[in-house]
């Protein structure tokens, strides 16, 4: 439907803070009157809107970040996000002429938190609508241009504020997750409880040997989601991943993510750790990757390399 000739004269009145009825919004000023993104016939504006609670749910993180700009996920609710549509008319506003003006909310009052400028744009992971399977979603960059930046608000800003360093140690019983960043809704499934319960159970053994036991927060160059080993032991230098049921699926990721952690993490062994000793195959699977296997055993653990099996029986000290 063609949007009416804006009335001559109509200048934007708006300034950074103001309430508006979206409804209101649209009839002076044009655009969708629904969705998160929408470009004016009318007027020269470009009008996004965006609600952080609701998105973080859903693995979008939009708001200020410590780089001092806004961070906005584009639209698309299946497959992966293209630069087309709404998400075309953010990237291209200065060339088309445009403004672009962002509001908290999406329905309803909304509030106008000002004008901003297309920086640039990255890709992220973030999950299908309803919780479906994970695709890139476009996340733009924007510059305030008549709003100073603020402090981060949504729980992923906060946390890369916190962290100088690409590479954070930070304590086992800290329960994040690379999921809780991604899919932050979605409840965990079981073979990820039983994984939870393996690294509890692993730390508790190796400090009743004198070990200690600790985890890393990796964030690789140019990405905004961290990465979360699951076990590090310093005095032996043991990177430990976790999977929740010997299957060979499990196998082939839990090697990819030593693979990927390992470029962060120094590390002489690295292991899985799994519910019970794996068959011969998956065994050899591992042992072509440089990777031990560990399991519960009696009251200690198996293990397919036999400095670190040592060094688990005689405790802190014998590496």
């Amino acid at each position: 439907m063609t949007e009416a000739p804006a009335p001559p004269g109509t200048a934007w009145h708006l300034r950074p803070g103001d309430l508006i009825e979206r409804k209101q919004l649209h009839v002076q000023y044009g655009g969708r009157t629904q969705g998160g993104i929408g470009p004016s016939a009318r007027t020269p504006n470009v009008m996004v809107f965006t609600d952080p609670v609701a998105g973080e749910k859903h693995g979008y993180y939009d708001g200020w970040m410590p780089d001092g700009l806004f961070h906005y996920s584009g639209e698309g609710q299946y497959g992966d996000q293209r630069m087309v549509s709404g998400n075309a008319s953010i990237l291209n506003h200065v060339a088309e002429g445009r403004a672009l003006r962002v509001f908290q909310g999406a329905r309803g009052t909304v509030t106008y938190l000002g004008q901003f400028v297309t920086e640039g744009w990255y890709e992220a992971d973030a999950p299908e609508t309803g919780d479906g399977p994970l695709r890139k979603v476009v996340v733009f960059t924007l510059r305030p241009v008549d709003t100073p930046p603020q402090a981060p608000g949504t729980k992923l800003g906060r946390l890369l504020a916190g962290q100088a360093a690409a590479v954070v140690e930070i304590d086992v019983e800290q329960h994040e997750t690379e999921k809780s960043f991604v899919q932050p809704n979605r409840e965990p499934y079981e073979a990820e409880r039983h994984e939870a319960k393996l690294v509890q159970r692993f730390g508790d053994f190796l400090r009743t040997r004198g070990h200690r036991v600790g985890r890393h927060r990796i964030l690789p160059p140019g990405e905004t989601r961290p990465l979360l080993t699951d076990l590090y032991v310093p005095d032996l230098a043991l990177l430990v991943e976790a999977k929740g049921s010997v299957t060979r699926e499990n196998v082939r990721m839990a090697i990819g993510q030593l693979a990927d952690y390992g470029r962060f993490v120094a590390a002489r062994h690295r292991a899985i750790l799994v519910p019970s000793e794996p068959r011969e195959d998956l065994l050899a699977l591992a042992a072509t990757a440089g990777h031990a296997f560990l399991w519960p055993e009696g009251k200690g653990y198996g293990c397919t390399d036999q400095e670190l099996r040592a060094a688990l029986v005689e405790g802190a000290g014998s590496s």
